[in-house]
């Protein structure tokens, strides 16, 4: 069977009220453009109808191929899933919520067309709670710090990409997937372009403030070891404190200001002991960390159930 040529990724959360109006206007779209195209759904085993939903759209839409996942395992794994199923040259990402607007993807497919690995598109009017856009400032600021990078907030997962690209992100095998961070370790030649970012289709996002969080830890531990550095500097910190404060107290004793026998020798033996395990742990979590991870070689996803 020849390959299409786009393949449209979109993980499925509570979306079965979005689900007709998404293939509708993909549809719509890609139809116009006379290109061979695929619609994988991933349904992230979703709590609502959006399976039964996806089922039955299949049977009006040849086009549409969806996975189950055998649990929640969350947005970036089930996109993951979508790229191993995806069969496109070109393969775009992009959310279920209509946030990302089909109406983009000619656009992004143009511009691959010159000749780039991949597209991002960038959001420069994001239509996103003041709260959630806050904290994704916070984090492309903490993350870029930690890394050493730029990350730009407006990215996110919408974009197109060449199998040369998803090929390259899957031999990654790392155990925590972020589609986006892993198309930074990949390189290739990108370009960006601007996009309209549209309001919720309808329903609130899944990603609450907990998630949000456990996301940016994740991804900073994943990819840097730059945190664990500072655990080191501080403990060497707390240690040359601690001769400085051992010094001082010494010096009090020798005034005759301090009268408790044994009190300089305890503060300065906790201060430098302090200091000297901080660092000792610091040390051997750069090396345990990175590998208990990967150590359990555990599935990033499972998949139940598939349509075509």
């Amino acid at each position: 069977m020849k390959k299409p040529q786009i393949s449209i990724i979109s993980p499925v959360y509570r979306a079965e009220k979005i689900l007709p109006e998404l293939i509708r206007r993909i549809s719509y779209v890609m139809d116009k453009s006379s290109m061979t195209y695929e619609i994988v759904l991933v349904d992230d085993r979703s709590p609502d109808n959006s399976w039964e939903v996806i089922s039955e759209l299949s049977k009006g839409y040849e086009v549409i191929r969806a996975i189950r996942l055998s649990k929640n395992f969350g947005q970036h794994p089930a996109i993951f899933a979508g790229l191993k199923t995806a069969n496109g040259e070109n393969i775009i990402v992009m959310d279920c919520d209509l946030q990302d607007n089909p109406d983009e993807i000619p656009n992004l497919i143009f511009e691959i067309q010159k000749g780039f690995d991949f597209v991002l598109a960038r959001r420069n009017n994001r239509q996103d709670s003041w709260i959630k856009k806050m904290f994704s400032r916070l984090f492309s600021v903490v993350f870029s710090f930690f890394t050493k990078t730029k990350f730009d907030n407006r990215i996110a997962n919408f974009g197109i990409y060449s199998s040369k690209v998803i090929d390259a992100i899957l031999e990654i095998p790392d155990t925590f997937k972020f589609f986006p961070l892993f198309v930074r370790l990949v390189g290739f030649k990108g370009s960006y372009i601007d996009v309209v970012h549209s309001n919720r289709y309808e329903g609130k996002s899944t990603y609450n403030f907990k998630a949000l969080l456990k996301l940016a830890f994740n991804s900073i531990i994943s990819y840097s070891s730059r945190p664990l550095k500072f655990t080191v500097v501080l403990g060497m910190l707390i240690s040359i404190t601690s001769f400085v404060v051992g010094i001082y107290y010494y010096v009090q004793y020798q005034l005759d200001v301090i009268k408790v026998s044994g009190f300089t020798s305890i503060i300065v033996s906790i201060w430098f002991l302090s200091g000297l395990i901080i660092t000792i742990l610091g040390i051997v979590g750069l090396y345990v960390g990175k590998i208990f991870e990967q150590s359990k070689n555990r599935p990033v996803f499972i998949i139940d159930q598939r349509i075509k």
